[in-house]
């Protein structure tokens, strides 16, 4: 009779041991096809299964291989930090010294330390003799100083600014408000008012002035422009009231180029001269007036998004872009006609457009703003909320309006300066 056979079940496989007198190879039972046995293990060529004391044994053994910390040079040093070694560590029971010019067989074995303070060498006997090489003491990265970029203040903050914050005026004929944007420091945009002209009470000179890269210019003008235009005035030459506001435009410019100083402003004025109103305006300040309550525009915005203005420009060997959200002159500038920008005077003109019209009793008031209100507010709207304040009678009424609209145009977004001023064109008839 055969001997008996002795079946031992090692793990997921049944393994069976036949008579030693067969001298037969251990079989293997493999699984079923829907759980293929997987390609890297090896068949079991011993007659029965190790003791669970040697694989603990064995778990134990190959726990106990200390890490062989290694070296590799960098092929390349790094612009930010260059250490002449940078200590690896592999597990595995033979040792292995990775150099620059070779790899080892299984990257994914490699690991790297992490040390409490950056990277030390090795003192293990195998990797002695890399390390003596170039590699001694402590190997620390060598980190670029610290820059410390100051944060930036997004809304200004008005205990430091230059200047005033508001500007109102308020008599019997006119009001103006005047309000710093949140986007500037100072307030940028100034006004001009000459009553009593010549001692005349019906002669008067209005006007608003939206400055540009400062306040220089718009300061200049606001000083200036109503005397050059007089002075043109008083020369005589011709009753051509247009033409002479025309060179007092010109003459302001011209003197303030001459002071070398950069930016610019934007203009729009009033002239009431015997019960004539001249309004003019280089720029996108804009005057509108009231004719019963309805609105009309008495000037027209000099922008470069004006068909006229573009071809103006471009026959001047220039050229319109869009960029910021608008049309600039040369990519640069918003407005196509202003005092001042001597960099974009050959574009940029300070030659005014000009309306005369009689004062009718119709007509009850004249706004004169900047854009900081006309971008946000429209001309029958401004017209609308300055009209109830301008039927009443008491002296602060006007200023009322003029605040109201500085304060709808701030709620609506507008960041920029904003200037307001209404005139009662019944006081000069």
């Amino acid at each position: 009779m055969f001997p008996i056979k002795k079946t031992y079940v090692t793990r997921k496989y049944l393994i069976i041991q036949k008579p030693t007198a067969l001298n037969t190879r251990t079989k293997r039972v493999t699984r079923p096809s829907f759980d293929p046995v997987p390609p890297f293990i090896k068949r079991t060529t011993s007659s029965a299964p190790p003791p669970k004391n040697t694989q603990k044994k064995k778990k134990k053994k190959k726990k106990s291989n200390m890490a062989l910390s290694v070296a590799m040079v960098a092929p390349s040093p790094s612009p930010v930090f260059s250490p002449s070694r940078i200590t690896l560590s592999r597990r595995n029971s033979s040792s292995e010294t990775l150099r620059s010019d070779g790899l080892p067989s299984s990257p994914s074995l490699l690991r790297f330390q992490k040390q409490p303070i950056g990277l030390r060498a090795s003192a293990s006997s195998d990797s002695g003799a890399v390390a003596s090489e170039g590699v001694s003491g402590v190997l620390k990265r060598k980190r670029p100083s610290r820059i410390d970029i100051p944060a930036q203040k997004v809304v200004f903050d008005p205990a430091t600014a230059k200047g005033p914050q508001e500007v109102e005026v308020e008599t019997g004929r006119f009001a103006v408000c005047c309000k710093k944007g949140r986007r500037r420091e100072a307030i940028e945009d100034r006004h001009s008012a000459v009553v009593d002209v010549d001692g005349d009470p019906k002669q008067a000179f209005f006007g608003v002035f939206d400055g540009h890269r400062g306040a220089k210019a718009a300061v200049f003008a606001a000083e200036n422009l109503s005397k050059n235009i007089m002075c043109e005035l008083m020369k005589g030459e011709g009753d051509n009231i247009e033409e002479a506001v025309k060179n007092g435009y010109l003459a302001t410019d011209s003197k303030f180029l001459k002071e070398g100083t950069m930016g610019g402003t934007c203009c729009v004025t009033a002239l009431i001269l015997n019960e004539h109103l001249i309004v003019s305006n280089a720029g996108d300040c804009r005057a509108v007036v009231s004719r019963g309550g309805v609105a009309e525009a008495l000037t027209s915005d000099h922008r470069p998004s004006r068909e006229d203005e573009k071809e103006r420009i471009e026959s001047l060997g220039g050229y319109v872009d869009f960029c910021h959200g608008t049309w600039r002159v040369q990519g640069s500038l918003g407005v196509s006609r202003a005092i001042g920008d001597s960099q974009l005077k050959q574009w940029v003109i300070a030659e005014p457009e000009t309306k005369i019209f009689r004062i009718q009793p119709e007509t009850e008031f004249l706004i004169l703003a900047s854009d900081g209100l006309w971008d946000k507010v429209s001309n029958q709207e401004a017209v609308d909320i300055v009209h109830p304040f301008c039927v009443n009678s008491g002296s602060t009424s006007l200023l009322s309006a003029c605040r109201k609209l500085t304060e709808i145009s701030r709620t609506r977004g507008s960041v920029d300066d904003t200037t307001v001023m209404v005139i009662r064109l019944r006081h000069f008839i």
